[in-house]
């Protein structure tokens, strides 16, 4: 069989891999020049953190995250495995407690424990949870690693080539371009998410940091070399536009109490992508199936391997499907 696979953000790409490995031919279409602007996987966090999702994504996105989890593990070496930190201040001290009742797999720290941790946060915070199972990469890295092997698996990349599936009639097409196949797909909305770039050679954290807070959670992920990726507002938008003074003041706010030497940080790039969303923020293989929202390096290979199953061995996932599985073009 032969399938084109469209868009070469982190579904695309793992997509791709996972049809090539079991023998089909597979073409890759992004209308993007280079990875860069390949969607909004150029500016993700790369947590791949499945049981922190379980906070607001429930057992479904847990379940899959975790396969994803080992999936990084073997496909990219890079992949850091020392678990996150939950964090809340002093006001924010019924955030946590209410997080760790909605979440498992992690151990409860008081500030010694934590101090222990992450020296740097010694005394500054009373207590956090760790959940030591969990990941992170940088999804740069990875998106170029991913890259590579699909053109060693003779994955056929085309950069710069705008394609939309309803227009490659007679082709099995797997359409993973998030919010560009609303079209066909008609209940998809935006989720606007903004991230900075920080180079804090002061900050020496080496796991991602999640601060708790009821209107503007942040989270902190370390980068190596004294860089932090430091995000991300969810805004209910689809709006293409620049990062906005409001989030980088809340963003750089939040980072300066987690440690006074992200007020000394230099800003190396902002950055901003927009995330498709069904309604109920789950993710879906449809009629023209995959469409990843929030998690997208967290969820996207357990999306592609069953994706690779519907199409190629005729397989039918209840918890993921909501069309006749007989359907051959997915999204």
């Amino acid at each position: 069989m032969r399938v084109t696979v469209i868009g070469a953000g982190v579904a695309g790409l793992s997509s791709a891999i996972e049809l090539a490995e079991r023998g089909a031919g597979v073409e890759l279409l992004e209308r993007a020049t280079t990875l860069a602007g390949a969607g909004c996987s150029w500016y993700a966090g790369g947590m791949l953190a499945p049981w922190c999702e379980l906070e607001n994504g429930g057992p479904l996105v847990a379940r899959l995250g975790e396969e994803g989890l080992a999936w990084w593990r073997e496909r990219f070496p890079a992949t850091a495995l020392n678990g996150t930190l939950v964090i809340a201040h002093g006001r924010d001290a019924g955030e946590l407690k209410q997080f760790g009742r909605r979440t498992h797999h992690f151990e409860a720290l008081g500030a010694e424990a934590l101090g222990a941790l992450e020296p740097e946060l010694a005394g500054r915070f009373a207590s956090a949870l760790h959940f030591g199972a969990e990941g992170h990469l940088d999804p740069r890295a990875a998106l170029a690693t991913l890259l590579e092997r699909a053109r060693a698996l003779g994955v056929s990349v085309r950069f710069g080539v705008a394609a939309e599936a309803r227009a490659l009639a007679g082709r099995e097409v797997l359409d993973c371009t998030g919010l560009a196949a609303r079209a066909a797909l008609g209940d998809l909305r935006g989720v606007r998410g903004e991230m900075l770039l920080l180079r804090a050679p002061e900050v020496a954290l080496s796991r991602p940091v999640r601060v708790l807070h009821p209107r503007f959670p942040v989270y902190v992920v370390p980068r190596g070399d004294g860089v932090y990726l430091l995000g991300a507002t969810m805004l209910e938008s689809d709006a293409e536009r620049r990062v906005s003074a409001r989030s980088v003041l809340e963003l750089l706010s939040a980072a300066y109490a987690l440690h006074p030497a992200f007020g000394e940080a230099e800003i190396l790039e902002t950055g901003t992508g927009i995330r498709a969303a069904f309604p109920d923020n789950l993710p879906r293989i449809r009629r023209a199936g995959g469409t990843l929202y929030g998690h997208g390096f967290l969820l996207a290979p357990a999306l592609a391997r069953r994706a690779a199953q519907v199409l190629l061995e005729g397989r039918h996932f209840a918890e993921v499907m909501d069309e006749d599985p007989r359907q051959r073009r997915l999204a």
